[in-house]
């Protein structure tokens, strides 16, 4: 929390994107024969899944198992994971976004708060800091317009050079959604929210700074960051460090093709930064994670403050003791 806030640290914390994930054996355990929704609505499942990297490989935060889709399931769209999200009928017209709704989160996904509140009370005692998260509109609407995962989402950049009414429409919605999500989130006892623009990356700068901008603005705004830090993860980002750090966000997330030393540099006292390990380097044999890790560490300084993790989500072959490689080379530093 002192390294999202920029306050002096003894050295940088850690935790991973993806850290209660498929490499993990005991996940496995504990999703075997549940489907991924069921999972994230089942409590007491969902909590020990949350601790599994806690106990397990020794991260430094706990993080909400949980999905960015869930909120969305409350807002009147059929979807379903294959195993990524899968929409029935996409949004492709002004009637389509119409007929979709911003429900009281707490009404439509209440199990989310009943987890965070599980995992609050269990990590009070050991001073464990607990993270939630959300998908940021841009990403969530490439999902909910091209109705699955694709490679360059070109049904949502038609809508948004040919429709942009429509696609403006959709963010609105989606952005409200976001907001009463996450302070939701912070009320149940989420300690610092991470909000993930995935796809945001797709864009060039000048749309960037029309489309994406707006939204991670008005979130950070209407956000309780008194209570609870923003962490801003943009895959893909490098080309739009500068709007980054015009967000607002109190720390932002760089993917591992950004040269975290200079952007470090660059941001300076204006946000902390995290990252950015490649999450294939985690299949490296021990030493070497732990040289990078120190070179992560030392890049990292130049920032406000640091917090040592990957530069995307931690990959299902990853070797588990390439994971606890990372997390005691960072627990060394001290």
């Amino acid at each position: 929390m002192r390294s999202c806030r920029g306050e002096p640290v003894d050295r940088p914390p850690v935790w991973l994107m993806r850290q209660a994930g498929r490499y993990l054996p005991e996940y496995r355990a504990a999703r075997a024969g549940v489907s991924f929704l069921d999972a994230c609505r089942d409590v007491e499942r969902a909590v020990e899944i949350s601790l599994q990297p806690l106990r397990l490989v020794g991260t430094e935060a706990v993080i909400l198992f949980s999905d960015i889709f869930v909120p969305v399931l409350g807002m009147g769209v059929d979807l379903d994971f294959r195993p990524g999200p899968v929409i029935a009928k996409p949004l492709r017209t002004l009637e389509d976004v119409e007929a979709i709704s911003v429900p009281d989160p707490q009404e439509s996904v209440p199990y989310v708060f009943a987890i965070l509140r599980r995992l609050r009370a269990e990590l009070e005692a050991e001073a464990v800091p607990l993270l939630g998260f959300a998908g940021a509109p841009f990403t969530l609407a490439a999902y909910l317009v091209e109705g699955k995962g694709s490679k360059d989402f070109g049904a949502l950049k038609r809508m948004m050079y040919r429709e942009p009414a429509v696609l403006r429409a959709l963010l609105e919605r989606l952005e409200e959604m976001t907001v009463g999500y996450l302070n939701a989130q912070i009320d149940a006892g989420a300690q610092a929210v991470q909000l993930f623009d995935t796809w945001a990356g797709l864009l060039g700068p000048a749309d960037y700074v029309e489309w994406i901008l707006p939204s991670h603005q008005t979130i950070a705004r209407r956000l309780a960051r008194d209570r609870a830090p923003l962490i801003l993860y943009v895959n893909g980002g490098g080309h739009v460090l500068d709007p980054m750090i015009e967000s607002g966000a109190d720390v932002l997330s760089l993917d591992w093709r950004v040269d975290l030393a200079a952007a470090a540099r660059h941001i300076g006292r204006r946000a902390s930064v995290q990252g950015n390990l490649d999450p294939c380097a985690l299949a490296a044999p021990p030493e070497r994670i732990a040289a990078w890790v120190r070179e992560l560490a030392a890049g990292g300084r130049a920032a406000r403050g640091h917090v040592l993790n990957l530069g995307h989500g931690c990959l299902p072959e990853t070797p588990v003791e390439g994971v606890r490689a990372f997390t005691a080379a960072a627990r060394a530093l001290a």
